[in-house]
C-alpha cells in the first residue's frame, strides 16, 4: 500500500483548485499583470498594519477570547450600525481565522454527513468543497445567464430542495458572476428558506462593493430576529487584507456556545494583535474602503467596455463584487484558455472551470487594480481576442 492511498477518503476528495492551478503555472513572471485571485493591488493600510505592530510591540502575544477580543466584536457591532443601519449586540459576532474558516465553522454547525445543502452556481469553489470535505453533499443550482446578465431562478431552486436539504448558500453579490439579489429576491428566498425550515448561510462580503451607489440589499433588510440565518465575512476584500486571514460570523446568540467550541477546536482563536489591527480598519478605514469602491467601479468601466467591444465578448458590466465574468467567442475550454493567455499576454485570468456548472465557458477577472493597469490588461486580451 502506497502511502497516498492510505489517506482518508475525505481528505482525498479534496479538489484541487482550478484558480490556484493557473496561478502555480505562472506566478512570478516579468509583467505578469495579475487579475486571477480576488484581491486587489494595494498592501494593507499603514493605519492598520501600524495597530497590529503596537500590539505585538506591548506583548499581546497570549491566548485571548475565543469568541474575539471585546473591541472587536464591539467595532463588528458599530460598523454593522453604521453600514446596515441595524444594532446588533455583540453577543451575534465571532471572530474567525479568514472568511473560510468561517464557511468551515458554519458548515459544520449546519451539516451532518449526508446532509444536503443549496448553493448557486457559478460559484467561489470553496463553498461545495468545503460542504463535499465535511461529508455533506454540494447541490448547485445554475444561475442563468442571458444577454450578459446573470439571474436567479426561485424555481430551480425549490426543485433542489429534499428531504435531506439543510440549507441555502447565498453569495451576493456574487463572485464569480457579479449577480446581485434584489430586496425581493432576497424576500423570496427567505421566504422559502421558512416554508422549508431551512438555515440560510449568508455570504455578504462584497456587500459594500455595489456599484449602483451604497451598498447591497442584505438578509439583515428583511429578516426577522428568529430567522435562521448564519453571516459569513472577512476583512480582506474591504481594507486589503487577503493575508491576514482574519474573518467574522454573525449568528444567533443562542448558537455562540457551539461556535466558540468549534472555534477552540480548530484555531483556538485568532492571535490578539491581528483583531487590533481589524478593529482599526472597521474604526477608522471607511475612506479607504470607498476609495478602493471608486478605483474598482473606474476599472470595471475601462475592462468591460473594452472587452465589449470587441464584439466577440458576451458580458454587462457587473452590479456588485469584483470580478468581470467574461464569454469569449470561440472559447470551449477555459482552463485550456486561461494558460494560453497568460503564456500569450502575461494577464493571469482564472478560468470558469474553476467555478463549477454554467461556468465553463467562462473566464474571470478581478478588477480592483490600478486603472492604468487594467487598461494595459485590456488592451493586451482585446489584441488576443482579435487573433482568436
Amino acid at each position: 500500500m502506497s502511502i497516498v492511498s492510505s489517506l482518508s477518503p475525505r481528505a482525498m476528495a479534496a479538489p484541487e483548485s482550478g484558480i490556484v492551478e493557473v496561478v502555480n503555472y505562472a506566478r512570478g513572471r516579468e509583467g505578469l499583470l495579475p487579475l486571477w485571485v480576488g484581491e486587489g493591488d494595494l498592501p494593507t493600510p499603514d493605519f492598520i498594519s501600524r495597530a497590529a505592530m503596537d500590539a505585538l510591540a506591548a506583548g499581546e502575544t497570549f491566548y485571548t477570547w475565543q469568541r474575539g477580543i471585546p473591541a472587536l466584536r464591539q467595532a463588528l457591532s458599530d460598523y454593522y450600525h453604521r453600514h446596515f443601519a441595524v444594532r446588533l449586540p455583540v453577543e451575534h459576532f465571532y471572530v474567525t481565522g479568514s472568511g473560510m474558516q468561517a464557511i468551515q465553522i458554519a458548515v459544520q454547525t449546519l451539516t451532518s454527513p449526508g446532509d444536503e445543502f443549496v448553493y448557486l452556481t457559478p460559484a467561489w469553489p470553496n463553498i461545495a468543497a468545503a460542504l463535499e470535505i465535511s461529508g455533506a453533499r454540494s447541490v448547485g443550482v445554475e444561475l442563468q445567464f442571458e444577454g450578459g446578465k446573470w439571474a436567479v431562478d426561485l424555481n430551480r431552486i425549490e426543485a433542489a430542495i429534499t428531504e435531506k436539504t439543510r440549507g441555502l448558500f447565498i453569495n451576493t453579490p456574487s463572485n464569480p458572476t457579479g449577480w446581485t439579489a434584489t430586496r425581493q429576491d432576497l424576500e423570496a428566498i427567505l421566504a422559502l428558506a421558512r416554508k422549508h425550515d431551512l438555515w440560510i448561510m449568508a455570504d455578504e462580503i462584497y456587500a459594500l462593493y455595489y456599484f449602483a451607489g451604497g451598498r447591497a440589499p442584505s438578509f439583515l433588510d428583511v429578516m426577522e430576529p428568529d430567522d435562521k440565518i448564519i453571516f459569513v465575512n472577512s476583512f480582506s476584500k474591504n481594507w486589503s487584507m487577503t493575508g491576514w486571514r482574519v474573518g467574522w460570523i454573525v449568528a444567533p446568540p443562542a448558537i455562540g456556545q457551539v461556535l466558540e467550541n468549534l472555534i477552540q477546536y480548530s484555531t483556538s482563536g485568532v492571535a490578539q494583535f491581528m483583531q487590533k489591527g481589524a478593529v482599526a480598519a472597521l474604526d477608522h478605514g471607511d475612506d479607504f474602503v470607498r476609495a478602493n469602491i471608486a478605483k474598482a467601479g473606474r476599472s470595471r468601466d475601462i475592462l468591460c467596455d473594452a472587452l465589449v467591444a470587441t464584439n466577440r465578448v458576451e458580458t454587462l458590466k457587473p452590479d456588485g463584487a469584483l470580478y468581470a465574468f467574461l464569454k469569449i467567442d470561440g472559447v470551449t475550454d477555459s482552463r485550456k484558455a486561461a494558460i494560453d493567455i497568460v503564456d500569450k499576454t502575461g494577464v493571469g485570468l482564472a478560468p470558469g472551470t474553476a467555478f463549477g456548472a454554467g461556468g465553463e465557458l467562462f473566464l474571470r477577472a478581478c478588477f480592483l487594480r490600478d486603472p492604468a493597469q487594467v487598461a494595459i490588461a485590456a488592451e493586451r486580451l482585446c489584441d488576443y481576442i482579435a487573433k482568436l
